[in-house]
């Protein structure tokens, strides 16, 4: 479904428009034209190809799902693949990353979003925070535009990435906090192996931002001398993303290395257990195992006191070795 909005000196101009409304806006001064398609079909591409004069092979990338994030700059427009992110609503521990790929083509005067999937990433927020500052939509059109779209995403990662953190605190608080039972340490390996396979994605999208970014500062006819302040902040906060994603990573490394230390810890302590009764026992069917073997020269088969002999050696034997081990703290 395609959507036609403009701006004129940055305020929005009502009533329904169309793509031929866009192509002529496109030659008006002071005027700037949005494009919004999702869910797109190859015709609608090829049209958004047609009015923006777009490369060949941006048009082929827009295609094609599951893009890099990335940014690619043509003659006269730049073309912006971001990956807005949100934690869907019912995973488990609530820390599965929902993709929400968003393609953009931006030039000085346009910008057309291409947003794909069944949940497409929301743009009311986007098109607000454009109304709320429209001299600097006026002013600088798709250099402006493409940054509140990039800082609401990165916005985005942050509120995730503190989420995970909340979460990876709450994960070092049981590897910490409690003993290893039995049947408990698979699931909480688990829980620190799905949320650090998320972190890791979050990090994936998130890191070729930076070089992105760079790269749209570079290109004064999209991003202006005005606009390099804005895009500097979005940065910082790419590189703020990053470095606690990697912060995350680390102590998930380290508290999974912990945690099966303590499981192996859990079983040495059994194992101990499990080889001090084995001892305990090993005495008294030693003995019992002797006078079982009925040879008839055994001159304590007819000793008087034999029986309750052999019985109080086994006692003996056993509480000396209980003692022992308890002392050493195998019991």
């Amino acid at each position: 479904m395609i959507e036609v909005h403009a701006f004129r000196d940055g305020k929005p101009l009502e009533g329904h428009l169309t793509l031929g409304d866009a192509e002529r806006f496109l030659d008006e001064d002071g005027c700037f034209v949005w494009i919004d398609v999702t869910d797109p079909q190859r015709d609608e591409i090829d049209a958004l190809g047609a009015i923006f004069s777009l490369h060949p092979l941006t048009i082929e990338d827009a295609h094609h799902r599951h893009q890099r994030p990335k940014v690619e700059l043509f003659e006269g427009y730049a073309f912006v693949v971001v990956h807005p992110l949100t934690l869907r609503d019912g995973a488990e521990d609530g820390v599965e990353l929902l993709d929400q790929e968003l393609h953009a083509f931006v030039g000085r005067r346009y910008i057309a979003t291409i947003r794909y999937g069944a949940e497409p990433y929301p743009l009311a927020t986007v098109k607000h925070r454009w109304l709320g500052q429209s001299e600097m939509l006026a002013a600088e059109g798709g250099g402006f535009a493409t940054y509140v779209l990039v800082d609401e995403v990165v916005d985005g990662y942050l509120t995730i990435v503190e989420t995970f953190e909340d979460r990876a605190d709450d994960i070092e608080d049981d590897v910490f906090g409690e003993p290893v039972e039995e049947g408990e340490g698979s699931e909480l390996q688990e829980r620190i192996f799905r949320l650090k396979r998320e972190v890791v994605r979050l990090r994936r999208f998130a890191a070729p931002l930076r070089q992105s970014l760079d790269l749209i500062q570079e290109e004064p006819r999209i991003a202006g001398s005005k606009l390099q302040p804005y895009y500097r902040d979005v940065s910082e906060h790419v590189i703020r993303v990053t470095e606690l994603a990697d912060n995350i990573r680390d102590l998930l490394t380290s508290l999974l290395e912990v945690r099966v230390s303590q499981v192996a810890n859990r079983m040495n302590d059994i194992m101990k257990k499990l080889s001090a009764w084995a001892g305990i026992i090993l005495v008294p069917t030693l003995i019992a195992g002797i006078y079982g073997m009925n040879f008839t020269e055994m001159p304590e088969l007819h000793w008087a006191v034999g029986y309750p002999a052999a019985l109080g050696t086994m006692l003996v034997s056993g509480g000396i070795l209980y003692v022992v081990f308890k002392r050493k703290g195998w019991l």
